[in-house]
């Protein structure tokens, strides 16, 4: 599981460094060393940090406003709650189970899934994920937010 997760956000976030390569700028330029460091680059789950929702609370690994708007968040939804309805936005999203059983909406239809699950969602779709089972459900989203 490990492995699939660590993959999975490489994957992600290796999307800015093709684009770099495709420009024929080089990283090291590009790169703002001074905002990025060990300490910063480095997060562990901290309980003091947590944001509480209506029906859990979420934890920010990384926030927009670190990584040029990539995005890595846990959240973790009570038994039998949602932390909101579906919804659609530009940014597409991957959701990735890590306890619990989900329910995933998308464009009217729903498949559900537990740990070690990944449901994606495309840019624009209708989508929702709500906690179906009696434990917490919690799952990562990595999403990246259009910065202007």
């Amino acid at each position: 599981m490990k492995y699939f997760i660590l993959f999975s956000v490489i994957c992600f976030f290796s999307t800015s460094n093709s684009i770099i390569s495709q420009t024929n700028v080089k990283p090291e330029i590009v790169k703002d060393s001074s905002k990025y460091t060990i300490n910063n680059c480095v997060n562990t789950f901290d309980s003091v940090k947590t944001v509480e929702t209506k029906v859990g609370y979420q934890y920010w690994f990384a926030d927009k406003n670190f990584a040029e708007g990539k995005t890595l968040k846990m959240s973790v939804v009570a038994p039998h709650k949602a932390t909101h309805a579906p919804h659609s936005h530009i940014e597409d999203e991957f959701f990735y189970v890590l306890e619990g059983t989900a329910e995933f909406f998308l464009n009217g239809e729903t498949k559900t899934g537990g740990p070690n699950t990944s449901f994606y969602c495309p840019t624009f779709s209708e989508h929702g994920i709500r906690n179906i089972g009696d434990s917490e459900l919690k799952y990562l989203v990595i999403k990246k937010y259009e910065m202007n």
